[in-house]
């Protein structure tokens, strides 16, 4: 039993003629015969009462009734497994870090999902360290995060820099600086991201460099809710400057002279010659093109 052969049986309850049915599949008359014979035997029923007026048995009308829904899976998955040879459909697990989750990625799957409409894409949001760990148990396909551990043996292909600066609330006593060192940091309250943070490792180098004076933390375990902290009044904090357009009420902006805080994003995925499907690749190719700086 295939395709052909319930698409037939199909044709002749629809036409209520076998010779129709030859004309509408474009066969012969003996090859429709020949396929619902084969039918009936496969199944060991009798489907079609032959006569002058073709009508179905007890089982074919059955049988009919559910070789409709068959016929209608079998050419959505056909359908679709054509879609996924030529990468317009497919399921992709992407990884993604904060701030690009919240200000960076919405805007790009929209566009390119408007292309490839029949594409999945989950998004799993985590850190680095995190979603390395993920990628190397085949959890996700590929990640758009910060620069993994040297030693990790995932493929990393920069894209873009992220820049971080200093938000702080505007009666701060470091707001009267419109540049600030690393030093000026110590004596105030710092507001950190989680240890496992890759941003907070960047800026813990940093400020070790700068001084052996000890620093006063609060640790806040998510970067994006890093802002409202600094706009209650709590410290102030590094954070990436696309997630401050507009900064809050009763907060200001200040550059750190020093763009060692500033992050290498990009891709990561198992190696460069990992088989991602083409759907993958097309969002990988996507996500080049949108995000290469």
């Amino acid at each position: 039993m295939d395709l052909k052969t319930l698409k037939t049986f199909q044709m002749i309850v629809t036409y209520g003629s076998f010779i129709r049915a030859a004309e509408e599949m474009n066969y012969a008359q003996s090859t429709v015969t020949m396929q619902i014979q084969k039918l009936e035997s496969d199944l060991g029923v009798q489907l079609i009462e032959r006569g002058k007026k073709i009508q179905l048995t007890e089982a074919g009308r059955l049988f009919h009734e559910r070789s409709l829904h068959i016929v209608k899976d079998l050419e959505q998955l056909q359908t679709t497994m054509s879609d996924i040879q030529l990468g317009e459909a497919g399921n992709i697990r992407l990884g993604v870090t904060e701030p690009n989750a919240s200000f960076r990625l919405p805007i790009i799957l929209a566009s390119f999902l408007s292309q490839y409409p029949k594409i999945r894409i989950a998004v799993d949001i985590a850190n680095t360290p995190a979603l390395s760990e993920r990628l190397l148990r085949g959890e996700l396909d590929l990640a758009l995060c910060s620069a993994p551990e040297i030693e990790s043996d995932l493929y990393f292909e920069p894209l873009f820099t992220e820049k971080f600066v200093v938000l702080m609330p505007d009666q701060h006593p470091l707001s009267s600086k419109p540049y600030l060192q690393a030093e000026d940091i110590r004596g105030h309250r710092l507001l950190i991201t989680a240890a496992s943070c890759p941003y907070r490792k960047r800026l813990e180098i940093v400020l070790r460099e700068s001084g052996k004076a000890p620093l006063e933390t609060m640790e806040i375990g998510s970067m994006t809710a890093l802002k409202y902290y600094v706009q209650s009044g709590l410290g102030i904090a590094l954070i990436p400057e696309i997630s401050l357009n507009p900064a809050p009420a009763g907060t200001v902006i200040r550059t750190l002279n020093s763009n060692a805080t500033d992050m290498p994003c990009g891709i990561l995925c198992k190696s460069s010659e990992y088989p991602l499907g083409l759907a993958g690749t097309k969002l990988y190719q996507f996500l080049k093109q949108e995000l290469l700086g």
